[in-house]
């Protein structure tokens, strides 16, 4: 009779983990990707990349596009496995979360491979504003005070000389889009913007805006393509939630920097591939900079 206890105890056990195995296997794996441009563009964009991940790894993964205010709910309930957002979300989620990054893409702009970006400040070309200094007292808009490339980054270099736009600029105001801030300069809407690099020269090529019409304040002057006002920093990352297994977690790394350049996903990204994944701490040093989040309470 024991025998049999057992015998059926082993037998149940089995069924057990094979259910639970049959189940993970078979689960969708979703991921999390902030959707600044909305969700229709944000699956047009990535969807592919789901697509290659279920073709190489044999596991259905599905893009869940986030508006910013979705991203911590998403992550801190759950329902996500990976998140794909920009470098200031991600230090904010490592922070509170435990996100670790597996990946860091490599962008395509304008044929060249790029791993990192900038924050552009910009003014008309006509404008009297000459140096940073001269920001104060000014109207200042930014795309959005959650944006990376659009506003912290900016923020911080301000905040290193002397200039806090929330108390020393007239206002300090949203755009909302990159281009609505660009064209709030050119209109004389606002005296200074800033916006993240290759916003001026996608404009331009679009025939929306003359970079001539233009002057980039404390203009760096190094190799980067694209013109910028601030240090550059590393692109987005492809980060594994807390819960999520760690053996897929790498098998997911191994697939995007396996990617190829030609293939569907890549191209519909817009991106060159991924690369291991980058050094984050100077976004953290951003954040820490200008108070903002978890890094200042904001």
């Amino acid at each position: 009779m024991k025998k049999l206890v057992k015998g059926m105890s082993i037998i149940v056990m089995s069924m057990f983990f094979c259910i639970s195995f049959c189940a993970y296997a078979t689960a969708d794996l979703k991921v999390g990707v902030l959707a600044k441009r909305g969700a229709p563009k944000c699956m047009k964009q990535w969807g592919a990349t789901a697509a290659y991940l279920t073709q190489k790894l044999g596991t259905k993964f599905t893009i869940i596009p986030l508006k910013f205010v979705a991203i911590e709910p998403a992550i801190k309930s759950g329902k996500i496995d990976f998140l794909l957002a920009n470098s200031a979300f991600f230090v904010e989620m490592e922070k509170k979360y435990s996100v670790s990054p597996i990946a860091t893409l490599i962008n395509s702009r304008k044929g060249k491979a790029l791993d990192k970006f900038g924050g552009v400040i910009l003014v008309r070309n006509d404008s009297p504003i000459q140096t940073l200094a001269q920001i104060k007292g000014k109207k200042f808009m930014c795309v959005k005070y959650s944006s990376f490339g659009g506003g912290h980054m900016a923020w911080r270099l301000l905040i290193e000389n002397g200039i806090d736009p929330k108390k020393d600029c007239a206002a300090f105001l949203e755009g909302k889009k990159h281009d609505n801030v660009v064209l709030a300069v050119k209109n004389n809407a606002v005296d200074v913007g800033t916006v993240r690099s290759d916003t001026l020269e996608r404009m331009h090529d679009e025939e929306k805006i003359k970079m001539g019409d233009f002057r980039i304040i404390h203009q760096v002057k190094d190799d980067f393509p694209f013109v910028h006002s601030t240090v550059l920093y590393p692109e987005w990352p492809m980060a594994a939630c807390a819960n999520t297994d760690k053996g897929l977690a790498q098998k997911v790394a191994g697939a995007l920097t396996g990617m190829s350049k030609d293939s569907v996903a890549a191209k519909s990204a817009k991106i060159v591939g991924w690369s291991k994944p980058a050094d984050y701490t100077e976004v953290t040093e951003c954040l820490k900079a200008i108070k903002y989040g978890v890094f200042g309470g904001n």
